[in-house]
């Protein structure tokens, strides 16, 4: 692999990572757009799912509630399965820079509800109704784009949980999506063995970045530095959109 493209990956691992200690937003969400641009939504997918599932498993030990997060919420967590293998259907069908569009309307979306969110917290009535829902319609964004945080990510900030609960249910979600397209990018041929020797490598720019993160959100304004990176992720989602009418 060419020095520059593993340039390009380290970059994006050293910046989600730093992001991600930082503020706490989602790795994959950070490190996707920066693939896409340098790499083609396709080629980047796979790279991003190893340190997700690490930095998954960290928060979701350290935040605990498993099994009652497993019992409330299995059907959306279940639902998110036949959605991603739809979304890998599509996306096989596609042009990665086609891909790429959608994924910028995801980051777009992403970073405005996060940016604005308001409203009134969901009853547990509509809650219950609304999470297969959620998880099927999060399955197939992520299959076709790799995010892994639109809708459920709005659906579970609504619902007003307690920032553990809240850690939890959002990176078991993620974690399964992880392994699902983990499963999903290798029967298309994306998810290789070179691609899995980079992940793993990676692995060091992503610890780097994290502990960097890390102190800075000791020293700094965090919520400040999460709206600058927001506007930087709604400004990635303009820049993909951008190159679908540019091709």
């Amino acid at each position: 692999m060419p020095l520059e493209t593993l340039a390009i990956i380290a970059c994006a691992y050293f910046v989600a990572a730093f992001v991600k200690g930082a503020t706490g937003l989602g790795f994959s969400t950070s490190a996707l757009p920066i693939l896409a641009l340098g790499l083609g939504l396709k080629a980047g997918m796979p790279l991003v799912i190893i340190p997700s599932l690490v930095s998954n498993s960290i928060i979701m030990a350290q935040a605990g509630h498993f099994r009652e997060t497993i019992n409330r919420f299995w059907p959306m967590f279940l639902a998110t399965i036949p959605g991603i293998l739809i979304g890998l259907a599509v996306l096989e069908m596609v042009d990665s820079i086609l891909a790429g569009a959608v994924l910028g309307l995801v980051l777009m979306n992403y970073g405005a509800i996060t940016l604005f969110r308001h409203g009134k917290p969901l009853s547990d009535k509509l809650a219950r109704r609304l999470a297969p829902i959620s998880g099927f319609a999060t399955g197939l964004i992520n299959g076709i784009t790799g995010s892994q945080v639109m809708p459920v990510l709005p659906f579970l900030l609504s619902m007003r949980l307690e920032p553990k609960r809240f850690l939890t249910a959002i990176n078991i979600s993620f974690s399964l999506s992880s392994i699902v397209m983990a499963l999903g990018l290798a029967r298309l041929g994306l998810m290789t063995i070179e691609t899995l020797w980079i992940s793993l490598a990676g692995l060091v720019p992503v610890y780097l970045g994290t502990k960097l993160g890390t102190r800075v959100r000791d020293r700094m304004n965090a919520e400040t530095f999460r709206k600058v990176v927001l506007i930087m992720l709604i400004i990635f989602g303009v820049i993909l959109v951008g190159k679908l009418f540019a091709s």
